[in-house]
């Protein structure tokens, strides 16, 4: 959605929050915790047609911190079913 364009409905009616003042609010409303004292502020673009939403971390810096901390998604486990 960053290049304007929605993977969605494919409409180019996208909205940026990218330059929103305070976008991390008074409660984090708009951030991700990293840990206990690191919180993240997300830029957040909006497809005006079919409302779906993508957002992603502000700060560059933040990503490397992201990768210390959270564990790390094993895309080579086999997906689990409901008999599983």
């Amino acid at each position: 959605m960053k290049e304007g364009k929605c993977p969605k409905c494919g409409s180019t009616e996208i909205f940026s929050g990218a330059e929103v003042v305070l976008k991390k609010g008074p409660f984090g409303s708009n951030a991700i915790p990293i840990s206990l004292t690191s919180v993240v502020a997300l830029d957040n673009y909006v497809c005006g047609d079919c409302g779906m939403l993508e957002s992603y971390v502000s700060d560059p810096v933040k990503l490397a911190e992201i990768a210390k901390r959270w564990k790390r998604v094993n895309s080579e486990e086999p997906e689990k079913t409901a008999a599983s």
